[in-house]
């Protein structure tokens, strides 16, 4: 019906994997590119779920849109106005970074989504997001959140040393990349600081907000250390390549899974892609970015990588490519084969 708000079709958490994302200012491009590295590499079905301000709308559906149909099969997008069920709106968007507090709200907002990934928008993918999925399936039956510390060293991480508010664990946890089954989100009652019996997800977060407004530096990351502070049960953690940032090797590795495994996710916080303190951020951040959609992985994505990094060889991320190009190597010769082997073998039989 004319004017009637159109409710996105909800395809099976089996046949689609919900990807969520907020946007607000100037983050058109870099979600964008976020989006982009998901649709490169993952092999299933996704939806997108981005929240934007409704000058970004169009933006989106138009960019989205000029992808090629290859790529557009692949997913369905659906766009959403910034909005926030409880408490003071404008407090919300003020809160960190412009938008910021709307991840807080997903479990209210997509009443009918059963689990979701979110990730904020300098995240880009160097793996299929099916593996991170996967992860779901680990989950115990208290675990209803999935996340990653905010450091691997207590006595180097900016929760053990500067944090005034209560925090999950010896460091705190990064909330960049937040995997979570809503169904549970939404049907728990949490222990807080508040009132002795529990409250629901939607009834905490403003009077929490409200408690803590005058100790917390970043914003809803803050709410949600808070949060699994009371509740550790609830939490699932990540081992630090999924979630990937600076931190891990500027002052020198300390990130054992990715020298391990490679990078799965990475983090480019702090606006690394986009000014030069971080070389290593930036040129991956900027290959994926302009990377032609139908052009040949190795040739136009995998050798330019290789030759950007022997230009940051003289910072302590830069000197150790392999940590980078790992994942993103493996994951390419995975699409090449079912591209172009398994299309040529099944030539041969006729």
């Amino acid at each position: 019906k004319p004017g009637e708000q159109k409710h996105p079709k909800e395809p099976s958490s089996l046949q689609c994997m919900h990807l969520a994302v907020v946007a607000c200012g100037d983050r058109l491009e870099e979600t964008l590119t976020m989006l982009k590295s998901a649709v490169l590499f993952s092999s299933g079905s996704l939806c997108f779920h981005i929240f934007a301000e409704d000058s970004l709308k169009p933006e989106f559906e138009t960019k989205l849109k000029e992808w090629p149909s290859s790529y557009t099969k692949k997913f369905e997008s659906h766009i959403y106005p910034i909005t926030f069920s409880v408490g003071n709106a404008q407090e919300w968007k003020k809160l960190f970074k412009p938008c910021a507090a709307q991840r807080l709200f997903l479990p209210v907002i997509l009443k009918d989504v059963d689990s979701l990934l979110y990730v904020d928008t300098d995240v880009l993918f160097l793996r299929p997001i099916d593996d991170i999925w996967h992860f779901l399936r680990e989950f115990n039956s208290t675990q209803l959140a999935a996340m990653a510390p905010e450091h691997e060293i207590p006595k180097i991480g900016w929760y053990s040393r500067f944090a005034r508010h209560p925090f999950y664990g010896s460091t705190g946890l990064n909330s960049g990349v937040m995997l979570m089954n809503l169904t549970r989100i939404r049907s728990t009652r949490f222990k807080n600081s508040l009132i002795p019996g529990g409250l629901t997800w939607e009834e905490m977060l403003y009077p929490l907000y409200q408690k803590y407004k005058n100790y917390i530096t970043w914003g809803d990351q803050d709410l949600l250390n808070i949060i699994f502070y009371f509740n550790p049960e609830c939490l699932y953690v990540f081992p630090c390549q999924w979630n990937y940032r600076p931190d891990h090797c500027m002052y020198g590795s300390n990130c054992r899974g990715a020298e391990d495994e490679g990078v799965s996710i990475l983090h480019g916080n702090r606006g690394v892609y986009h000014d030069d303190k971080q070389p290593t951020f930036k040129a991956l951040y900027e290959v994926i970015r302009d990377f032609p959609f139908e052009d040949n992985l190795f040739q136009s994505l995998y050798y330019p990588l290789q030759s950007r990094f022997l230009d940051t060889v003289h910072t302590l991320c830069g000197r150790i490519p392999q940590v980078f190009l790992k994942q993103i190597e493996k994951t390419m010769k995975k699409v090449y084969e079912n591209r172009v082997i398994v299309y040529l073998g099944a030539n041969h039989r006729y």
